[in-house]
């Protein structure tokens, strides 16, 4: 059976989590939800990058001399955080975990026996802040990191080398005979030429601080944090300590990354992959920047949002829907709490929420239903295109045909008009029809925003008494008209209720 491996970005902890890494993970799980939807083994990881200058730097703004009580507190926080927004994540990575550490030093002699560890002299400038060496040329006028407004550091010492420039003829011919592999469509042509203009040997390693991964056989190097991070997409499924999971994950069958890290992901990462002889992953997909209200998210302007402040006024399927319809997958994408208040009453208070109320309240008291064809083609098409766009990586455009849908069933509502049908002794069989009819709508409404709103699709399953709904598979609950025992309607509260000024 074909199996499902989703990764994201594994977090650096020098801060707490905010919107941008929520909307990340959030697009992420819900890819993996779907993939379990359709009844692939799917596994889904996510975690936190430990081993960086910058979270020893932030431990010391903390005014914690402990740095490792500082990296467990912190990453602590995000897993905290993720359970809180109900991430479904089957595993979550700590880079300073003795599973890394023992992949790491796996993968660092795998490379070595192949030629391409050396040693060298390097002299660069370094943003702590990226983890990343710049070339004169990428900084602004003013000398500064482009991302992070500071002045990179001059660095100069021996280090250890990995041999990339070795393969930039193989890393070329397989972008051009895998052209999905580095995507949305718009990043391919970015990472070809960094290939092809850019791609020179890396420095990999740094003189040991006291912190981070010590090289295998010399104690006074440590491994560069991105050399060991891009590692954890290996040793979370069992690279260097379980072969038997290992064989039955990798590759990876989507990193989802951020644009300013594609480099890293599309050059470098299978660079040592080659390398170590081992099979590169299907697709690196990255989505764009997030800004708040325009404006980057960054400490110094203080707009950093907790997306934990946000679910206690809005709910964590209204958060979720929001980014996956507002933001782009794939492209920029910016923020407010003005158009989340307005998606949360358009969309889901007098949308979802509205059309689900309607439903139950005719329906309640009333014995015999039966399920009617009327809607019965506009969810058969909704069906093909759900899994078409999901199939292009466009959880936005699935979002878009679940709500036009949404639109022809309150159509069929307003021209049935079943609360004129309750009043007529003579129309008991026609109202029996048009109520089924949206009974089994909503049914398979839940079931389409089963991997984007998981809450509220089980609430709707329970509303009808059908709790057990999703232990049946998808290809047969999808077929319209396939629940077999009628529901057992029960009102319940508002899905959505409506925001108080």
């Amino acid at each position: 059976m074909r199996k499902f491996y989703i990764t994201t970005p594994i977090y650096y902890v020098n801060d707490r989590p905010h919107i941008g890494h929520a909307y990340a993970t959030f697009s992420a799980d819900t890819i993996a939800r779907y993939h379990r939807l359709i009844g692939e083994p799917t596994m889904f990881l996510t975690g936190t990058d430990e081993n960086a200058e910058k979270n020893v730097e932030s431990a010391t703004a903390a005014g914690e001399t402990d740095v490792q009580h500082y990296i467990d507190r912190m990453s602590a926080l995000w897993q905290v955080t993720w359970d809180e927004l109900g991430i479904s994540n089957d595993d979550f990575i700590r880079t300073t975990e003795e599973r890394h550490l023992r992949g790491v030093e796996k993968f660092w002699q795998a490379v070595e026996q192949s030629g391409d560890i050396y040693k060298g002299q390097y002299e660069g400038l370094y943003c702590i802040g990226c983890e990343a060496f710049y070339r004169e040329s990428d900084l602004t006028p003013e000398g500064l990191c482009p991302l992070h407004k500071r002045k990179p550091e001059l660095v100069k010492e021996e280090n250890y080398f990995f041999r990339v420039s070795k393969y930039k003829d193989a890393l070329l011919r397989y972008h051009n005979e895998h052209p999905t592999f580095a995507a949305p469509a718009s990043r391919r042509q970015e990472v070809l030429r960094y290939i092809t203009d850019h791609l020179e040997d890396v420095s990999i390693s740094r003189t040991a601080k006291g912190w981070g991964i010590p090289v295998p056989g010399d104690a006074s190097q440590v491994i560069y944090v991105w050399f060991d991070a891009l590692i954890n997409y290996l040793t979370a499924v069992g690279y260097g300590t379980d072969d038997e999971t290992f064989a039955k994950w990798w590759p990876a069958d989507m990193h989802l990354v951020g644009k300013d890290i594609i480099k890293f992901h599309c050059a470098l990462w299978p660079a040592m992959l080659l390398s170590a002889g081992l099979p590169l992953p299907a697709q690196v997909f990255a989505h764009g920047f997030f800004t708040i209200s325009e404006e980057k998210i960054s400490k110094s302007l203080g707009n950093a949002i907790d997306p934990r402040d946000l679910v206690e006024t809005y709910g964590v399927d209204a958060l979720r829907y929001f980014l996956l319809r507002e933001i782009p997958f794939g492209g920029d994408g910016d923020f407010s709490i003005e158009r989340l208040a307005g998606r949360y009453d358009s969309d889901l208070a007098s949308g979802l929420g509205n059309y689900v109320s309607r439903i139950l309240a005719l329906t309640k008291g009333v014995e015999m239903l039966t399920v009617g064809n009327d809607l019965k083609v506009v969810f058969d098409e909704t069906w093909k295109s759900y899994h078409r766009h999901f199939a292009a990586n466009e959880p936005g455009r699935v979002l878009e045909v679940i709500w036009q849908v949404l639109k022809e069933g309150d159509r069929y509502i307003d021209e049935c008009a079943p609360w004129a049908l309750k009043k007529d002794a003579e129309k008991t069989d026609e109202l029996a029809v048009v109520l089924g009819t949206l009974i089994e709508s909503l049914r398979q409404l839940a079931w389409l925003l089963t991997p984007f709103m998981p809450e509220t699709a089980m609430k709707i399953f329970t509303s009808l008494g059908w709790q057990d709904e999703l232990k049946r598979s998808l290809t047969e609950a999808s077929v319209w008209g396939a629940q077999t025992h009628g529901p057992v309607v029960a009102t319940t509260d508002p899905l959505f209720p409506r925001l108080t000024a």
